[in-house]
């Protein structure tokens, strides 16, 4: 885990090195209110996914500091929760057979740590590595409801063979799917229909199961999309969502949050000018943003990002429009002017993907938006990442 300094009393966003991420608290527990209370009525375990944020500090915001139900993307993940004493993970992402010591491990301190497969290889794996060791590894089978990435479809000639092998082995613990097709969703109603779809197309693989005599107690689905969309959950057991803590600017393009929303963005500094190409360049790259630039297919492309000034208030028309390592481009659009901004002054730029950007930071400098930030927001405190690997 990485190690971040507890900042100095009174310290602000005017003070550390850019660039540099930083969290709203505010705007953050508005966001997971927000998803659990939508669970709430659903009826529905709310299963956070943690790799959007990868911060032991953001998970104690989702159960007031009592460990609830997390997805994780790495082990390195799963390792890091279970140290910081959550017991019910899920690692979903495909398992390979020389991971499974440290699945094992787990385990064996007493975490519930399912896997996830869709193939009958990674079952026979599985199964075989359960009976060695002398305990069952929870195991979910992904279901494909969009085609967007793994995954069986539901009628799938193997479906319930893999289900089997599984149950013999004490290892079937359900199905999983993720409607990833949901972020090119640009209506509400059609992120409704992806949300039935996700919904109907679990459900039915579940059924599939049953049918042959297997058990399914777990029936998980989520994007933070359709966890935004859903209507109806009958069947389901439990959702998964993770950018929706944070939100980003892909999100704010589909309608699924505002812009006022985002809870993460970066400082940079403005070091230079280049008036003849109307440009304003800071010292924040695709190093402190990330490549990702996700908005570039929807009606309104955000190029890297949106430029606020320091307390967070948007720029009008000034728009991170390129990037390379270690230097960021503002432009304005719209035939608006470039705003003065000399050498030296601070900006925040809201990210396309929460995920990408927070990747690139060791840590976040914590803001609340409901104090006062005139000049320059007081940050509270320093929350780590976990080491993604």
């Amino acid at each position: 885990m990485n190690t971040t300094p507890p900042p100095a009393a009174g310290t602000t966003l005017a003070d550390p090195d850019t660039p540099f991420a930083v969290v709203d608290v505010h705007k953050s527990l508005r966001n997971i209110d927000r998803l659990a209370a939508r669970a709430d009525r659903l009826g529905v375990t709310l299963r956070p996914h943690m790799k959007t944020a990868k911060s032991l500090d953001v998970a104690t915001l989702m159960h007031s500091g009592t460990p609830c139900p997390v997805t994780v993307s790495t082990l390195a993940e799963a390792e890091a929760f279970a140290d910081g004493g959550y017991t019910d993970i899920t690692y979903a992402v495909g398992i390979d057979p020389h991971k499974l010591p440290r699945v094992i491990a787990l385990l064996r301190r007493g975490v519930t740590l399912r896997v996830l497969l869709d193939s009958r290889e990674q079952a026979v794996f599985v199964a075989d590595t359960a009976r060695k060791a002398g305990l069952a590894i929870p195991a979910q089978i992904e279901i494909d409801c969009d085609g967007h990435r793994g995954g069986l479809k539901t009628d799938a000639p193997g479906l319930v063979g893999i289900g089997r092998i599984l149950h013999e082995a004490g290892c079937l613990d359900g199905v999983l799917t993720h409607a990833g097709e949901s972020y090119f969703a640009y209506t509400p109603e059609d992120q409704r229909l992806a949300a039935e779809n996700e919904r109907d197309t679990a459900v039915a693989a579940a059924e599939r199961l049953r049918a042959a005599g297997l058990p399914v107690s777990t029936v998980s689905v989520g994007s933070t999309p359709t966890a935004h969309a859903a209507e109806d959950l009958t069947g389901v057991t439990e959702l998964r969502a993770g950018n929706y803590v944070f939100f980003d600017l892909v999100m704010a393009g589909l309608g699924v949050c505002r812009v006022e929303d985002l809870a993460l963005s970066v400082v940079v500094t403005v070091i230079g000018h280049r008036p003849e190409y109307g440009w304003i360049v800071t010292d924040g790259g695709w190093m402190a943003m990330s490549r990702d630039r996700g908005t570039a297919n929807q009606p309104t492309d955000q190029g890297y990002g949106l430029v606020l000034d320091l307390a967070g208030d948007p720029i009008p028309n000034l728009v991170m429009s390129a990037a390379s390592q270690e230097h960021g481009t503002l432009t304005a659009r719209n035939g608006a002017d470039l705003p003065d901004l000399p050498v030296g002054t601070r900006l925040r730029i809201l990210p396309n993907h929460a995920c990408a950007t927070a990747a690139q930071h060791r840590g976040y400098h914590v803001i609340d938006s409901t104090h006062p930030t005139d000049p320059s927001p007081a940050f509270q405190s320093t929350w780590e990442r976990i080491t993604g690997w």
